[in-house]
């Protein structure tokens, strides 16, 4: 089963490879979604796919060498149809 969930990353999070790295993380993990900058400094992420699979992707992004997450707040959202790929906006 599936699902969806809507991610802000507080932290070090802006200018250290995070969409970059959020991007090539969960294409390699083949779920789908995108990420971007907010103005405040955090970053939005949506991502959808297997539960395992999307703990794993928070795993190797708070383990990432330059990123430093303090906070993450997680809600769930409905699951997106026809959705390919993942994207990193503006």
């Amino acid at each position: 089963m599936e699902e969806r969930r809507h991610i802000r990353f507080y932290g070090h999070v802006q200018g250290v490879g995070f969409r970059y790295t959020a991007s090539h993380l969960a294409r390699s993990l083949s779920l789908t979604g995108w990420v971007r900058n907010e103005w405040d400094g955090t970053v939005t992420m949506e991502v959808q796919g297997r539960p395992a699979l999307i703990d794993e992707l928070l795993v190797k992004i708070k383990g990432s060498r330059y990123i430093s997450v303090f906070w993450m707040d997680i809600k769930e959202l409905p699951l997106e149809e026809n959705e390919h790929g993942f994207s990193v906006r503006g």
